[in-house]
């Protein structure tokens, strides 16, 4: 039997284990349980004194670990296998989404700033690092990193100092991620940059988000972490986060869908469910859910949405992995999440938002009018999203593509209310 000691903020949560078997099964420490104001783990994981059995904790912890190639890329680099959760989470369970941190039992997490400042990179340390990341994600196997990021594209969790990209020290927690472009696909950079740009125009609560160019390579993008807090002398704190998929019991290998995973129903029962202040993160769902249509954005599945647990309770965190998948002829055009069982903007006609609405349990006259509200916004302030990010060294006609894009499922998204 092997361990992993959870740890949330320097209090023991409880404890991971996993058999010769392979079966991992998670425990909540005594102290924890007895805690009334320590928080579960995830609303799938209440806290009790009895273990979860390997089916009720693998979404959670699993939930943790980057997916697809991501996850093949990783596992070589650690000469593990892909399906060996527990020795990826080993490995890499030191800096990861959220506030937790898992260390091989008998250890303890260093404490921040013992091990030294972060390691700032020069550009040509910084570029060579990123020419890795593919092989070598998170760079893996590197000395003194345990990095973890969910999701299927290259990224790496780094510390801003001064405007400078650098590397956390052993227990740090890092302060942004850094995107490179994704190779197969034209301007994803611009893509994503304009779709975060734009969502925060219209009001929406969507995680910061700034071009960052490595020397003369192509414009990485540089997101900072809305579960990172702050604080007095600059100290950085995690705070708590689950996604959907983790939160509703699903693994990420069914987080669409049309595979098992949620659709908008379930997400708005979560928020209902789970959230300090329902009727107003219910808006923000709403507002999500729009937005993703109005982008092009059909990759939007169960992992898009989070929980925040902040100070004053639990939220619906900041939009985050907005892109118009739309612009790729050779990703799928179908929502990930249907909206009224329409898969896609030209299927939608006028009365399927009442139809959304019902089934979600929101008014209809409240979703017709934030549609309009929305488009009539995206109409107004698209060209200064995108005018915006061309005075910060993006590409000017790639910009000007995501605009024009937005502005026409705008007009069109229009038309369905």
């Amino acid at each position: 039997m092997r361990a992993l000691t959870v740890w949330w903020e320097g209090a023991v949560v409880g404890s991971l284990t996993v058999d010769r078997h392979g079966a991992m099964r998670f425990a909540y420490d005594g102290g924890w349980v007895a805690d009334s104001s320590a928080a579960p783990l995830s609303v799938s994981l209440p806290k009790r004194h009895e273990p979860f059995s390997p089916r009720a904790c693998r979404p959670f912890f699993e939930g943790l670990l980057p997916e697809g190639a991501q996850r093949d890329a990783v596992a070589a680099a650690l000469g593990v296998s892909p399906a060996n959760e527990f020795a990826l989470l080993e490995r890499l369970g030191g800096e990861v989404a959220g506030a937790l941190t898992l260390w091989p039992a008998g250890e303890t997490p260093p404490p921040t700033g013992v091990a030294g400042p972060p390691a700032v990179l020069s550009d040509d340390e910084l570029a060579g690092l990123l020419a890795r990341l593919e092989a070598r994600p998170f760079l893996a196997g590197t000395r003194g990193l345990r990095l973890s990021l969910a999701g299927a594209q290259s990224k790496l969790p780094v510390v801003l100092v001064d405007g400078r990209i650098a590397l956390p020290a052993p227990g740090q927690p890092t302060t942004h991620i850094l995107k490179p472009p994704i190779a197969r696909f034209e301007a994803t950079t611009e893509n994503e940059s304009f779709a975060m740009r734009l969502a925060a125009a219209l009001g929406l609560d969507a995680a910061p988000v700034e071009p960052y160019r490595v020397g003369e390579g192509p414009p990485c993008l540089l997101i900072g972490r809305y579960d990172r807090r702050r604080g007095p002398g600059g100290m950085v704190r995690r705070l708590h986060q689950e996604d959907s998929c983790q939160a509703l019991g699903v693994v990420a290998g069914r987080k669409y869908a049309a595979e098992g995973g949620p659709g908008f129903r379930q997400c708005f029962d979560l928020v209902r469910r789970a959230c300090s202040r329902p009727a107003v993160e219910l808006l923000k769902l709403l507002d999500a859910a729009i937005v993703q249509v109005l982008l092009g954005n059909a990759d939007a599945h169960g992992k898009n949405y989070s929980l925040l647990y902040r100070e004053d309770g639990i939220a619906l965190a900041p939009l985050y992995d907005l892109l118009s998948t739309v612009a790729y002829p050779d990703l799928s055009p179908v929502f990930a999440m249907k909206v009224a069982r329409r898969g896609t903007l030209e299927e939608l006609r006028r009365g399927d938002w009442d139809r959304f609405a019902g089934g979600v349990g929101l008014g209809a006259p409240i979703v017709r009018r934030r549609v309009r509200e929305l488009t009539d916004l995206a109409l107004e302030r698209a060209e200064g999203a995108a005018d915006g990010l061309s005075r910060s060294g993006l590409d000017e006609n790639a910009l000007a593509r995501c605009a024009a894009r937005s502005m026409d499922r705008a007009r069109r998204l229009a038309l369905t209310v």
